[in-house]
């Protein structure tokens, strides 16, 4: 289910590109995206895996999508430069 989400979230600016000159990405764009998806999913799944406390668990998952989107405004528009 959560691969599906991710791949779903990957397709989702190819997609609105087709109806928007808004948003613009090219193929490194997203390889960083989907990198990045990988990365996070993977880390998902080892805190999944192996944490067994439910309050650890929420809250490394919680870091994990706090860093990814730290790192996704910094690369859409660069805050920390």
């Amino acid at each position: 289910m959560a691969w599906g989400s991710a791949a779903l979230l990957l397709l989702l600016p190819a997609v609105l590109m087709q109806f928007t000159a808004e948003i613009r990405w090219d193929a490194a764009d997203f390889l960083a995206f989907g990198t990045m998806l990988l990365v996070a999913g993977l880390a998902g799944e080892a805190v999944a895996r192996w944490v067994r406390s439910p309050k650890h668990r929420l809250m490394l998952g919680g870091a994990i999508v706090l860093a990814f989107l730290l790192v996704w405004v910094e690369a859409a528009v660069g805050i920390f430069h």
